[in-house]
């Protein structure tokens, strides 16, 4: 697993323009969750298209590891037979995550709402990474929290209720994976789980436990209405049913962005979901003047999908708003890249969610940027990343953290930059796009270990 390999060092060099068509891997949101679901269910889920990263299989193995029976019938083809709500089994061992916060934290909701007990681990980085905000509802709802270390971190062991506690529960910050784990708690208890967030978070898991037979209602909150509460009616039976994995477009990101920065630059991206709740970084693109035209709009999987086609283009820095930051938290990385070419000052503003990813995702790209030569500034939560339009020199090695979109962030910087660009670890890309090299490379890109 990419953790446990010895460091991978990348180069990036500028080269030819970037030409051709790709399909990302299958979203990672929506293919933790078809596991999850698929777990439990009543019958059989059939899976196309899931994303067969470390972080995603370490999902299925804990799946498999709580009872489910999990095959893998072919490339990016699964088949998941569950043992229902109530079903579940204590694994015979250590539930280990590597380096996947979604599918540890979600999991947690999930033991944490059933009568089984299980330990929970995982690699350096997701030692580091807090649960304290997963584990307060989880309590409340009637989760014992056997061991853990400070802070709520892992290794943590919890042990859950014959039948979870239905609350109503505000979160503190805006968190699809708080949202998460407190719905899949919710499965098992007899009642109403309601969640409220100020700003709305990216929706697949309300989507799939339709998808899956539960019932859930979402209603508008706030006085802006940017916020929404999302009502679960407890012990439902939930049936196994067919998922059809969209393109991920966090991982899009990156093939994206390196069409925009690269000169001469025309690439098609295909598949990729257009959930309204995941494409602030192609709404904040567009306003920075960015060639992007969707093609073949469609649905797949209960969730609209269309093509990109991308096309290199002068940026223009702008001010990104707060409130579109649940829409866009995993991109700000590949966001400060396109920002170091455009012209004037991109400000990203209130990026603290930013500092508990798997690594201080804002300290480190601030050090990227810093070790290429690339003028930004800190202020409290934000970044501001000033551009003359013209490639920055680049010739930094960044230090990764075992990032892999802080890895993948300046690789695709190094595609323009003056001079290359390293990344002291490219292993753990893997987690989340395991074929971005041959990628990028088939589009011409020039990188190199």
């Amino acid at each position: 697993m990419s953790h446990d390999l010895p460091p991978q060092p990348l180069t990036a060099t500028a080269g030819l323009a970037l030409q051709g068509s790709l399909r990302p891997p299958g979203d990672k949101s929506i293919s933790h969750r078809a596991m999850i679901l698929g777990l439990l269910s009543i019958g059989e889920t059939r899976v196309e298209g899931l994303l067969e990263g470390d972080d995603v299989l370490r999902t299925a193995a804990a799946a498999e590891a709580l009872g489910a029976t999990v095959e893998r019938l072919g490339e990016g083809r699964w088949r998941i037979v569950g043992v229902g709500l109530g079903g579940l089994t204590d694994p015979a061992d250590v539930l280990d995550f590597g380096n996947a916060g979604t599918g540890s934290r979600l999991m947690m909701g999930v033991v944490g709402g059933q009568p089984v007990t299980a330990t929970f681990d995982g690699d350096a980085s997701l030692r580091k990474r807090p649960m304290r905000r997963i584990l307060d509802p989880l309590v409340r709802m009637g989760t014992e929290v056997v061991s853990e270390r400070e802070g709520g971190r892992v290794p943590l062991t919890l042990r859950g209720p014959r039948e979870a506690i239905p609350i109503t529960y505000e979160t503190p910050v805006a968190s699809a994976q708080i949202k998460s784990a407190v719905l899949l708690a919710g499965l098992n208890a007899p009642g109403i789980t309601t969640v409220i967030e100020a700003a709305a978070t990216r929706d697949h898991t309300e989507r799939m436990l339709r998808l899956f037979g539960a019932h859930v209602e979402v209603t508008a909150h706030g006085p802006e209405g940017h916020g929404r509460t999302i009502a679960l009616t407890g012990q439902p039976t939930l049936r196994g049913t067919d998922v059809v994995v969209p393109a991920d477009p966090s991982s899009a990101a990156f093939p994206l962005v390196a069409a925009l920065i690269v000169p001469g630059s025309e690439v098609v991206i295909e598949g990729v979901m257009m959930n309204p709740l995941r494409t602030g970084l192609i709404t904040t693109l567009l306003e920075m003047g960015a060639d992007i035209e969707r093609l073949r709009e469609r649905d797949e999987g209960g969730e609209s999908v269309a093509d990109l086609r991308v096309r290199a283009s002068r940026l223009t820095g702008v001010d990104v708003p707060p409130e579109r930051a649940p829409a866009m938290i995993d991109e700000y990385p590949i966001l400060a890249v396109a920002a170091a070419f455009a012209e004037g000052t991109t400000r990203m503003n209130g990026l603290h969610e930013l500092r508990v990813k798997e690594s201080d995702r804002l300290a480190a790209v601030a050090d990227g940027l810093s070790a290429n030569g690339i003028a930004y500034v800190i202020e409290g939560d934000d970044l501001v990343v000033h551009g003359d339009g013209s490639p920055p020199k680049g010739g930094g090695t960044v230090a990764t953290h075992l990032d892999h979109r802080i890895a993948m962030a300046f690789l695709v910087l190094g595609l323009a930059t003056r001079e290359p660009v390293t990344v002291d670890d490219g292993a753990m890309i893997a987690t989340s796009f395991p074929s971005f090299l041959p990628t990028m490379q088939a589009l011409g890109g020039r990188i190199a270990s």
